[in-house]
């Protein structure tokens, strides 16, 4: 990562899931408008069969994150798949992007980040107060709980390895490593910008 870009992702992360939230009462719900076909059939049961992607005879490449959106670019409104956290009761869209066009109308993954199933390092964010809140709870996880990520390859399931709270700063949070991990990130406290829970979670065998 270049320090032009380092520096960017410091801007965006400063903003990322915070910038357009009002208080908690003010409890919308956004538009439920997509552009691109995901796997509806996850949405209604936390049931099914996980999926591991087969082993493949080279090593899957580290993903390179893209650079930071503006933070209020019109951006398309693609989805990705669907995000379950049975311990806070949430299943929602994931959609394609961290600008908060895109995150008002639920989680969004960092482009560039690793895909769900994945080698590199799987980066959601998402509002804790505005829209549909769909991190409000996201305090409560601890390690152990699962996640459960959708895609038209599969459905993935992500154990909870800790939680940290970090400065808006930490650009860290989105880094490639190697290894099967996921990051979910939004503000905190709830209402606040000041700081970011972070939620580390790794791909369960």
């Amino acid at each position: 990562m270049t320090r032009r870009l380092a520096l960017a992702s410091l801007a965006t992360l400063s903003l990322v899931a915070c910038g357009s939230e009002q208080p908690e009462a003010a409890d919308t719900v956004a538009p439920s408008t997509t552009l691109a076909t995901t796997t509806s059939s996850s949405t209604s049961t936390t049931a099914s069969t996980t999926t591991t992607l087969a082993p493949t005879t080279t090593t899957e490449p580290l993903p390179v994150p893209a650079p930071p959106p503006d933070p209020h670019a019109d951006e398309p409104i693609v989805e990705v798949g669907i995000i379950e956290i049975p311990k806070i009761d949430m299943t929602k869209t994931m959609f394609e992007g961290v600008s908060l066009t895109v995150l008002d109308h639920g989680p969004g993954h960092w482009p560039g980040t690793a895909m769900p199933g994945h080698r590199g390092n799987v980066v959601i964010a998402g509002h804790r107060t505005s829209h549909d809140r769909p991190f409000r709870r996201l305090d409560e996880l601890v390690p152990g709980d699962e996640m459960f990520l959708s895609t038209l390859e599969g459905r993935f399931r992500y154990l909870v390895v800790s939680t940290e709270i970090v400065d808006p700063t930490a650009i860290r949070i989105i880094e490639q490593r190697d290894g099967h991990t996921a990051t979910l990130f939004a503000c905190h406290p709830p209402g606040s910008t000041k700081e970011r829970i972070v939620v580390h979670l790794e791909l369960a065998d």
